[in-house]
């Protein structure tokens, strides 16, 4: 039998390493975006450009790494922590997005609000559903993704 509290802190030393990845990888992914916004800065009142191509370039890297983490090949433990909720999360930032709406909707936006509000999930959403699927499609035969694979050509 284990003494009270010891087994909690048993699990959270055992997740140090998940917390050090997802943390190096978040400060890499937003700096990395941060980056973008110097490079691409956006006009006031204009469509945030370089968020939205970031949220979508985001989420399709997402896709990919997903199917070759879970699919093509394994991986260890720490990269999808540290490329997936780390330097893609921060890379991708949804907390901008709904401020760029709030700017442009309280620069009597609306229309580009609005615009952006809609086009942005949908592109993101339709960034990672391709990119899974082409991630798929490009898999060598044999893995779990590859073209050859049961029910690879439906999905």
């Amino acid at each position: 039998m284990t003494a009270p509290g010891t087994e909690s802190a048993a699990v959270r030393r055992g997740q140090a390493p998940v917390v050090v990845a997802v943390s190096l990888g978040g400060g890499t992914g937003a700096a990395a975006r941060y980056a973008a916004s110097l490079w691409w800065p956006t006009q006031t009142g204009g469509f945030p450009w370089t968020t939205f191509w970031v949220n979508v370039a985001g989420c399709a890297l997402i896709g990919v790494l997903m199917v070759v983490v879970t699919e093509v090949r394994g991986a260890h433990r720490l990269v999808r922590p540290f490329l997936g909720t780390g330097v893609l999360g921060g890379f991708t930032t949804f907390s901008t997005y709904a401020v760029d709406i709030r700017h442009l909707l309280a620069a009597d936006q609306l229309r580009t609000g609005l615009l952006y509000l809609a086009a942005t999930p949908l592109a993101a959403l339709a960034a990672v559903w391709l990119a899974t699927w082409a991630t798929r499609r490009a898999s060598p035969p044999g893995t779990r993704g590859g073209a050859d694979a049961k029910g690879a050509g439906s999905s």
